[in-house]
């Protein structure tokens, strides 16, 4: 068990630059400009299982220009996750308000 995790740790410290570290469990976790802390774990099938605040949701793939967006297909109030390589931005997608997107986290930083 020591030497697995001693491979892990390495393979941890490898990560090239701009990509997120994942753990051991396949876990990513994230340090926003304010503090707050995220965790998401990214899946095979283009979605991600983000919680936040001690509420897990799963959000799906979205088309981007430019970095991974995952929100979830439809009309009415979800978040959207939106990352480019070890940083993400979380907003608040108001379905009632015409899909006004509002920025709840900012600079989330993989750690």
């Amino acid at each position: 068990m020591m030497r697995l995790s001693a491979v892990l740790l390495g393979l941890t410290a490898c990560t090239p630059q701009g990509e997120a570290p994942v753990t051991a469990d396949g876990t990513t976790r994230y340090l926003c400009a304010d503090g707050a802390k995220l965790s998401a774990v990214y899946g095979s099938n283009d979605d991600v299982k983000l919680t936040v605040n001690g509420e897990t949701v799963n959000l799906l793939v979205e088309e981007s220009a430019s970095g991974a967006r995952y929100g979830w297909p439809s009309d009415g109030s979800n978040y959207v996750w939106w990352t480019k390589g070890d940083t993400g931005t979380l907003y608040w997608k108001d379905g009632t308000k015409g899909g006004k997107e509002t920025v709840l986290y900012e600079d989330c930083k993989a750690q």
